[in-house]
Parts: C-alpha cells; structure tokens; sequence
C-alpha cells in the first residue's frame, strides 16, 4: 500500500515545473497543487501547456526542472509503478478493446491492477451501474454511441480506487444530453470524495464542476483561484457586447467615446466588449451606445479565459 496524499493533504504538489521541446520552452516555472477531494480545472488555449504538465504528472514525461510529488511520492523513475497504480486516466482517445464487451472491457483492465477476479467482477457491475450502461453490459464497444463510450472510460478509470482520477477533455465531441450525464457522473464522484485534474476548453464545464482553476497561457500559468474570484478579480460585474460597423472611423468614433472610462474595452472583429463592475459609469456608456447594436449580460468565465488569453484563434 503506497501513500495517498502527502502530510499535508496534498495529492499533487507541483514546484517551478519546466519542459522544453529543443530550443522552445513549453511549460515554464509552473507551480500548483491540488489537495484531496479538491477538483481542479486546468484550461488554456491551444499551446497553453496543459497537456505537457499533464503528462508529467502522469508519468508519461519527465520535467526538466522542478519537483513534483504525486499520491505522495516524488516524481523519480522508482516510483513511477507505483504512481501509476494510483492514477485513473480519461483520455481524450478511445482506447477501449472493439472486440470485448462493456463488461469484459473492465474485467480485464482490472487485471492489470491485480485485483482478483470476483473483486473484480464485482467492481465491473458497480461502475458499470454508475456509468448507466447495465443494458449495455454484454454490448460489443462498436455497437455503442460517443456518449456511451465516455462514460465506460470513466468507469475504467475508476477501477483501481485511483487517488487521482485525471480527465482530459472528457466531453470532447459529445452532444447536449451526453455531455450533462458525464457531468452527472463527475459531480457524484466529487461528493464521494474523489480528487479530479479536469482539462477542458467548454466554459460552462469547468464553471460547474471545478472547485479551483489555473489558467495557463504561453507554458505559464497566468491565474488561479474558484470561477468567482477570477471574474470578479480578471473583468468585473456585466460585459457590455457591441457590434459596430465595419469601417475603422466608428471603431475609432466608439473608442474615443468610452476614453478614460471606468472600464476596460477589448475589440475582436467588429466586436467591442466593454468591462463594468459596479455599474460605474452608465450613463456616459449609455450616450455611447445610443443606435447600436448592443447586449449588456453578466460577466462569466469565457470573459476570463478570453482577457487573459487573448481573442484570436490558435491552432
């Protein structure tokens, strides 16, 4: 039996992390920790380094610099096993066995973990239960939807009781419904107790699930903190959206109207988002606004991630 957290209740601890890939640095100086029970979202835009941090705490590459501890042991080649062993892990990939059913697909991975074989029979009908795939148990994986096959990942991950259960982008491609039964699942698993590393691009997922965030960009980490304190810390109260003609002469006229405001304005295309908190301010943006096109919403975490990452596309 290994460690799960650490004395202070940490189950990852990650100090000054650094990975290059040749002359380019893609995870710089990055330093976070997520304690037991705690859901944590890792977000970023495309090249952010989230997927590279996650594989270092996977065990699938090492850091060049820094130290990282995981299920309270040091990251180091000796203990690699026994980390592993630990860890439950949701691939973005489908990486279930075609040819074996529901159940078989979960009996024999738990194989791999040691578990015996009426444990393991045992375990296979609870999580496949907890994933709502009971009709589905002798169902071959070919023969079942996007949605189903995510939920039979998740339940693998589970397997092993893992002291760290690492979700990476786990709705990618899912439509509506199937995306909210996954979010089910995860949130039953956070009142049970389970620690959870979710990487993910959809917004409103993180918001719901996770109770703490770190926002990398450019192989650093550029904030933290729950969904509240970062709109209320990174934009404020209510966005102001405003659509203005396409001529440069009204995105100047506009722009010289707000000067100096109690605001912040961002443009993308030919939209201009205006920052408020507290209302300041209103009834200059109101004489401001007079004939345009405009919605006033509250501020939300996608008005986070897009002020400090930036509003152009990145492949």
């Amino acid at each position: 039996m290994i460690a799960r957290v650490t004395a202070n209740g940490l189950v990852v601890e990650a100090r000054g992390l650094a990975k290059s890939y040749g002359a380019r640095r893609v995870v710089d100086d990055v330093s976070f920790e997520v304690a037991a029970g705690e859901c944590v979202g890792l977000l970023g835009p495309n090249g952010a380094g989230k997927t590279t941090t996650i594989k270092m705490v996977t065990c699938f590459l090492p850091p060049d610099a820094g130290a990282l501890r995981v299920a309270g042991l040091p990251m180091e080649p000796r203990h690699h096993r026994a980390i592993k062993r630990r860890l439950g892990i949701v691939h973005q990939e489908d990486s279930l066995d075609p040819d074996l059913s529901v159940e078989k697909n979960l009996t024999i991975y738990a194989s791999y973990f040691d578990v015996p074989a009426a444990a393991a029979r045992r375990r296979a009908a609870e999580l496949i239960d907890f994933a709502a795939l009971a009709e589905h148990r002798r169902s071959r994986i070919r023969t079942l939807s996007g949605g189903m096959k995510r939920r039979l990942m998740l339940a693998r991950a589970l397997l092993n009781d893992p002291a760290l259960l690492v979700l990476d982008e786990p709705t990618t491609g899912l439509d509506p419904q199937a995306r909210r039964l996954v979010w089910e699942r995860i949130r039953q698993l956070k009142t049970r107790g389970t620690t959870i590393l979710l990487t993910t691009h959809y917004m409103e997922e993180a918001a719901r699930l996770c109770d703490r965030l770190i926002i990398m960009d450019g192989g650093r980490i550029v904030a933290a903190g729950t969904t509240a304190e970062l709109i209320a810390r990174c934009v404020g109260d209510e966005v102001v959206e405003v659509r203005l003609a396409d001529d440069a002469d009204d995105h100047a006229r506009f722009v010289a109207a707000l000067a100096g405001g109690p605001w912040r304005v961002e443009r993308a295309g030919q939209m201009v988002y205006v920052q408020l908190r507290g209302g300041d301010g209103d009834e200059r943006l109101a004489r401001a606004l007079v004939g345009r096109e405009f919605t006033r919403r509250c501020a939300t975490l996608e008005d986070v991630f897009l002020t400090l990452t930036g509003h152009s596309l990145r492949d």
